[in-house]
């Protein structure tokens, strides 16, 4: 029996990462579908989804599972040690096992439901401002 971890090779490692695939969305002003432009076209363009209004519907976090989209968030250490507490905390107390990942989008919903209903008297707005 041998020891030896079999790692990923280099092609899975730097694979290149594509957009999905952009759906037909229907438009109810002038009941025309709008597609994605071609790929010679989309080359210049930052991004190929259709511009939409989402509803309260659609504002509930995405939760597990695969996201194409990614930033990159620099927190300080007293910042990640918090958020690990809030992760630990999750499962010790309340038996929810999440990542730190899910911990984001669920507080990233409810700042944006909060902006979105109280706007100027959001928590958000009152804390960018320093109040």
């Amino acid at each position: 029996m041998s020891r030896r971890v079999t790692l990923p090779g280099a092609d899975e490692l730097f694979r290149k990462t594509t957009l999905a695939a952009v759906p037909e969305v229907e438009n109810d002003a002038q009941n025309e579908t709008i597609t994605a432009a071609p790929a010679t076209q989309r080359k210049k363009a930052v991004r190929t989804t259709a511009r939409r209004k989402p509803n309260q519907i659609d504002r509930s976090p995405s939760g597990r599972e695969k996201h194409d989209e990614k930033i990159t968030v620099y927190l300080s250490p007293d910042e990640l040690f918090d958020l690990e507490q809030a992760r630990l905390m999750l499962r010790g107390d309340l038996g929810l096992a999440v990542d730190r990942g899910r911990i984001v989008r669920e507080a990233l919903a409810v700042v944006i439901a909060d902006l979105e209903s109280k706007g100027d008297q959001s928590i958000i707005a009152r804390r960018l401002r320093g109040r």
